[in-house]
């Protein structure tokens, strides 16, 4: 089901996830060329097909999760569901599962009966908390790993709550971990043989991309606070608003941008100070800085911020919501934005895949696909007769 010149063809993937990060870590190798086969059950659907706005009745974030796989219905729980289940894991590659600790052994589908009928086979286990450990069968979710990482507690303003994302944010960093890990575990099995468990915990993910927190409060018991949109580590880094009532950040973690920033908005004498030498000192005055900056951008509009900004090779970027995104030429040179035709729904705009290899791209080969549309299909690619499909039906394995 994928162009043989993709880097991932010959390579399949059972998704048995549900919601976010587990399915997306099988949509992004799906991406590349791998035949993903999406197991839902036959009443209770992946839940992101109803997860935000709609049209005609068809949940529009499905149409990403749920591009270039091909949706299989299975019972896991029935007999049924598990043979067929274990004939399919007999010719798979990976299987990405998602469900509390001991779900699968429950059903006889634990680790030791998938490896018995593929000793190669990877099983990526996506949970909140991981396969142990005290929390291990709490249901988890990715709000919960922006809370307890500690993502949350250095999010908002000073004297403001701790924030969450309004979007999923652990979900998909520990998607990005989970792909990394399959890739990772299928490197291992060329040299080996043998296939292996992943255990991903969405917790973990996202502690690592919040930096060196743990190893500054080891070493100097310093614990990071909120500061809203400034940065204990360099300044002036924030948003600005303009002239025309829109708004821009300003970054400078690099000390020659901080002084052509400085030189811009014509507080030169500002990077004379002994304080200005190092990030952390220009933290300290970001009162004094934020305040120069500020004024010279409130008396520009955006174009002419954002111009003045980048001729003088300083970083800079507009504030932008998805109608500004769908639109920007950097976006559009890239092709970050692509069209893909669905049956459904026509022509709709979704997001390219993460990255592009210079000579064996991954495509958008569908949109996510009507619940259980390839059942019969894939359960005949695998040698079930139709007879036996329909005793199936009407066991309620399908």
């Amino acid at each position: 089901m994928s162009t043989p010149t993709a880097p991932l063809a010959g390579l399949r993937v059972l998704d048995l996830a549900t919601l976010f990060a587990g399915p997306l870590a099988a949509t992004m190798l799906g991406d590349f060329g791998a035949e993903v086969i999406k197991v839902e059950h036959p009443r209770k659907p992946d839940p992101s097909r109803g997860h935000g706005p709609s049209k005609d009745g068809i949940g529009l974030w499905w149409k990403l999760l749920g591009r270039n796989k091909r949706t299989l219905t299975l019972d896991l729980s029935a007999p049924g569901g598990r043979d067929v289940l274990l004939r399919l894991a007999a010719e798979t590659d990976v299987v990405i599962e998602n469900f509390r600790p001991g779900t699968l052994e429950r059903w006889g589908l634990g680790w030791e009966e998938l490896r018995a009928v593929n000793p190669r086979l990877v099983l990526a286990r996506v949970t909140g908390f991981g396969q142990k450990g005290p929390y291990a069968h709490r249901p988890g979710f990715g709000t919960l790993a922006e809370a307890m990482s500690g993502f949350a507690a250095v999010t908002g303003e000073p004297d403001g709550p701790p924030t969450l994302p309004p979007f999923g944010l652990a979900d998909s960093i520990a998607a990005l971990a989970t792909a990394y890990a399959v890739m990772t575990a299928l490197a291992g099995r060329d040299r080996t043989g043998g296939g292996q468990v992943v255990d991903m915990a969405i917790i973990e993910p996202i502690l690592t991309v919040l930096g060196p927190q743990p190893l500054w409060y080891d070493q100097l018991g310093y614990v990071q606070p909120r500061t809203g949109n400034r940065s204990r580590n360099n300044a002036p880094r924030n948003t600005y608003r303009t002239a025309d009532g829109h708004w821009v950040a300003v970054s400078t973690s690099a000390q020659s941008v901080a002084e052509r920033v400085m030189r811009l908005v014509g507080r030169p004498e500002l990077t004379e100070e002994p304080w200005f030498s190092a990030g952390s000192t220009r933290a300290e005055h970001a009162d004094e800085l934020d305040e120069a900056v500020g004024h010279w951008i409130a008396q520009r509009t955006r174009e002419e911020v954002v111009d003045a900004f980048e001729k003088a090779e300083a970083a800079i970027a507009p504030i932008q919501d998805v109608r500004d995104v769908m639109e920007d030429p950097q976006y559009r040179a890239l092709g970050t934005i692509t069209e893909v035709e669905d049956p459904e729904l026509g022509t709709l705009r979704m997001q390219n895949v993460l990255f592009r290899l210079s000579e064996t791209p991954g495509a958008i080969r569908w949109a996510g696909r009507p619940h259980g549309a390839d059942t019969d299909e894939i359960l005949a690619e695998l040698g079930l007769s139709a007879p036996a499909v329909a005793a199936l039906r009407d066991e309620g394995a399908l």
